[in-house]
């Protein structure tokens, strides 16, 4: 939408609706044809057919103001979501007139429109009477008017209210009881004592979003936070303030708690990747869904195994409950055997000919390495060498094993400290090349 050069142009909701859903803009006939009566003079509406569908995508289009009731009523008897984000609605009255014209509506988002400082008054409340959903994302909306809201929208499932700057949180004296899901990212809450607020104001809530809030603890007894937060399934705390194993440990107070996101917190800064899920895990043992990954098969046993481990060398004063409970369920457990994993050597006899020397072969180096080595140790001609592979115990039966594949492991032989590895330097006469069986068994 353009702009004259003396004021900002006024919209209407009704004229960008007929202008976005006007069939020269809108061709395909999607959605449903609306046949409207001819327009009065002055009318916005340009066309006599709409083709709206159920679902209406108005952000950024500059509306500040509802339009005429009828033709809104005409075109929204069958909408039911209605997105209005990143417009200029600062009027709760413009946004009730246009809320009241549309009968079914059920998810409505206000987002990005300047609604900080503007109250909504009861008396004018009733007509979200059916939304669901309803989305007031960086709104900067009282938390007067999200109660006068929630007061008058009985059946109000999810609620969005991040990146409003609330600090603190005011309570509502009337609960509202069908809320079950409330998103509070992207504020500046940090007492818990603000949080549990939720619990008194939503007795059913069963997902609380509290992702980038610096909230510092979880706060409450077992018996408080049961009776706050009796259905709580789901609690987002990712890049939260939390510092304490004990505030992991409080989560298992809420008594359906399943799923838990606490990612960027200060607490599992020190620890691997691998090993921050392992403790988190281990000290939930009713989460089933863990920073949106499903708990596999095994995976809750290997992490409680793991923390008992982690833990065992600790002073007994500083162990955790859930140190003892995992203890009395495996018992006591032995430290895992410590594997080595640096590169094998083996100590073998070199021989050329005449000439014999105790050499140490590091088993991860190939053949060609080994030639290599071999010629600038026993300074052999240039014009290369013949490896051939004694096993002192299989001589007699197998013979000497010539070293042929040059990219092959010498770990792939099975070389062990006691054999033998025969050189021959490579001449022009085949009948020198190969090394008769009876001479190299020593």
């Amino acid at each position: 939408m353009e702009t004259s050069s003396d004021e900002e142009e006024v919209y209407t909701f009704v004229q960008v609706l007929s202008e976005k859903y006007n069939p020269e803009n809108f061709p395909y006939g999607q959605g449903i044809g609306v046949v409207l009566l001819p327009s009065p003079p002055g009318s916005p509406v340009k066309a006599d057919r709409l083709f709206l569908p159920s679902i209406l995508v108005l952000n950024g289009c500059g509306i500040s103001k509802a339009g005429e009731k009828s033709d809104i009523a005409t075109f929204c008897a069958h909408v039911v979501e209605l997105d209005l984000s990143h417009n200029q609605l600062k009027d709760w009255g413009e946004i009730c007139t246009i809320v009241s014209n549309i009968p079914h509506l059920d998810f409505l988002n206000l987002s990005m429109n300047p609604l900080g400082g503007v109250e909504l008054e009861p008396s004018m409340a009733d007509v979200f009477s059916r939304v669901r959903r309803l989305v007031l994302i960086n709104t900067h909306v009282s938390w007067d008017t999200v109660h006068t809201l929630t007061r008058h929208t009985p059946e109000l499932e999810e609620l969005f209210l991040c990146l409003n700057s609330y600090n603190v949180v005011s309570e509502s004296q009337t609960p509202c009881p069908s809320l079950r899901l409330l998103q509070i990212t992207d504020n500046q809450l940090q007492e818990w004592a603000e949080v549990r607020k939720f619990g008194l104001m939503y007795p059913c809530l069963s997902t609380l979003v509290l992702a980038n809030n610096s909230v510092n603890s979880v706060g409450d007894t077992r018996e408080t936070l049961q009776r706050l937060f009796p259905n709580l399934r789901s609690i987002n705390l990712n890049n939260s303030g939390l510092s304490k194993w004990e505030d992991i440990e409080r989560l298992n107070f809420f008594p359906k708690l399943e799923e838990v996101k606490a990612m960027g917190i200060p607490l599992l800064q020190p620890y691997s990747t691998e090993d921050r899920r392992r403790l988190l895990l281990a000290q939930l043992p009713s989460v089933v869904l863990l920073n949106g990954s499903v708990v596999c098969s095994g995976e809750r046993e290997d992490s409680e195994r793991f923390f008992i481990r982690f833990y065992q060398d600790s002073p007994q004063q500083e162990l955790a409950e859930r140190y003892h409970i995992l203890v009395s369920k495996y018992g006591e457990l032995a430290p895992l055997a410590e594997v080595d994993l640096s590169p094998r050597c083996t100590v073998v006899d070199v021989r050329c000919g005449e000439r014999v020397e105790a050499v140490s072969l590091s088993l991860e180096q190939t053949v060609v390495d080994l030639k290599k080595h071999l010629r600038d140790l026993l300074q052999l001609p240039t014009n290369g060498i013949r490896l051939f592979y004694i096993n002192r115990e299989m001589c007699s039966i197998f013979g000497p094993e010539e070293l042929k594949c040059g990219s092959r492991a010498l770990h792939s032989y099975s070389i062990r400290d006691g054999d033998e590895i025969l050189v021959v330097p490579k001449v022009k006469s085949r009948c020198s090349q190969e090394p008769s069986q009876g001479p190299l068994c020593f």
